[in-house]
């Protein structure tokens, strides 16, 4: 997939236009984003708006997230448990206290 991000008025209003013309490409939108199918079309729509705004459009490829090989075993066992914890109030770091989870720093140390 193809991340589009404006950060003008103007870049912002022909992505919009650019959604609206074009839905069979779109994948999703999030206002100032824009997620383009990797496709030939994709890639014209996205590199039309770069240039046309410059600096204002930056255009990344994406792919998926893929949990089960992206992310170690671990941190997916302290992601399920936290979001399963007795209290929603309980930050992580009183959470993970006592257990194997890894701590933040840990994780933030670490690439994918």
């Amino acid at each position: 997939m193809l991340l589009v991000v404006t950060y003008s008025r103007p870049a912002r209003q022909a992505l919009r236009n650019t959604c609206n013309r074009h839905e069979d490409v779109v994948v999703r939108r999030f206002g100032r984003a824009a997620l383009f199918d990797a496709t030939e079309l994709g890639a014209f729509l996205a590199l039309r708006l770069r240039e046309g705004y410059g600096g204002d459009v930056q255009v990344e490829a994406t792919r998926p997230f893929n949990e089960f090989s992206g992310a170690p075993e671990a941190v997916r066992e302290a992601a399920m448990a936290y979001a399963d914890r007795d209290s929603a109030s309980t930050p992580y770091h009183a959470f993970r206290a006592g257990t194997e989870y890894p701590s933040v720093a840990a994780m933030r140390d670490r690439d994918l």
